[in-house]
């Protein structure tokens, strides 16, 4: 895959506005998918957010393996950090997050209390990669319907102050996303989930490669779900059965690829194919070791399969 540039011009100024109003905050509440904890992780973020308190929320847990989940909990946890699994969505476990804040604020919120203040007012930020799940977790703790909503990246594009029932002050800014992916694996998980606008990928080679994955870490989902007999040593192959079975036929018995890599797509972002976790704690240093030993193997591979791709395409033709 290319190296995928996407930085509009609203991202950066977004950056500058977090950099700035850090200091107008107690703590950052960062929105993570908890199917790819990793790489939705921004960069930006973890340096910007340095030394603040931070609660991490873990979102869409119900998507992923709870095991896997609790994983990286443990991993990504610290005396700073506090991170959590929860659904925004449904409103699970939002009710652990005012407890978290005021564990990382307690010093403030002793001095607070002897001052005698009956309330202590707390002011976060909340930032996210686009498409996290971040406006709505905003409307379930304003419990008001604020911030815009929907399942494309890049909904929210202005800042605002939101007041909640909970003592707490929430700053939303616009979802943001660093300058380039030079990671494949990282730009093919966040595509995967939708952080990364279709619009702006091959959304058939996006499908292949969602088969490849799924074929290698959940092959009985692919089996259960689309009833194919067996898995194939090649995703185009399976690709194609998963097609077959489900009807994306044209004329001349053709496989319709762009409408089985948006139904594939779709299926999964929904948990159709149930509780899948993208990443795991332990085999990412794995993979950074092995990615330049298998990086020429895999663009042959790539290459392969793009030509089959094409051949058949060339052929409906």
């Amino acid at each position: 895959m290319a190296t995928i540039n996407w930085f509009p011009g609203h991202m950066k100024k977004t950056k500058k506005e977090i950099e700035d109003n850090l200091k107008l905050v107690d703590a950052v509440i960062e929105i993570r998918d908890a199917r790819i904890p990793r790489s939705s992780a921004n960069p930006d973020i973890d340096k910007l957010c340095a030394g603040k308190p931070r609660v991490i929320l873990l979102n869409k847990s119900d998507l992923t393996e709870g095991k896997v989940t609790k994983e990286w909990i443990k991993e990504l946890s610290n005396e700073n950090v506090k991170v959590l699994e929860v659904n925004c969505l449904k409103g699970q476990g939002l009710q652990q997050i005012k407890p978290a804040l005021l564990e990382l604020l307690k010093e403030k919120h002793d001095r607070a209390k002897a001052k005698g203040l009956v309330k202590f007012m707390m002011r976060v930020m909340v930032v996210g990669i686009p498409n996290c799940g971040k406006s709505t977790f905003i409307n379930k703790m304003a419990r008001n319907n604020i911030a815009k909503t929907g399942d494309r990246a890049g909904v929210t594009k202005n800042k605002q102050w939101i007041k909640t029932p909970l003592d707490m002050e929430m700053l939303d800014t616009p979802g943001v996303l660093w300058p380039k992916f030079e990671d494949e694996r990282t730009a093919l998980n966040l595509a995967f989930t939708g952080a990364i606008k279709d619009e702006i990928m091959d959304i058939e080679e996006l499908a292949l490669k969602l088969v490849e994955r799924l074929q290698q870490y959940y092959p009985d989902r692919l089996i259960e779900r689309y009833g194919i007999t067996e898995i194939l040593e090649n995703p185009l192959d399976n690709l194609d059965a998963i097609a077959r079975k489900r009807g994306c036929i044209m004329a001349r018995n053709e496989i319709n690829y762009n409408r089985i890599a948006v139904m594939l797509l779709d299926e999964f972002r929904g948990g159709k194919l149930g509780n899948i976790s993208l990443e795991r704690p332990d085999d990412v240093f794995e993979e950074e070791e092995t990615v330049v030993k298998e990086e020429t193997e895999k663009e042959r591979k790539r290459r392969i399969r793009k030509e089959k791709l094409k051949a058949k395409k060339k052929e409906m033709k």
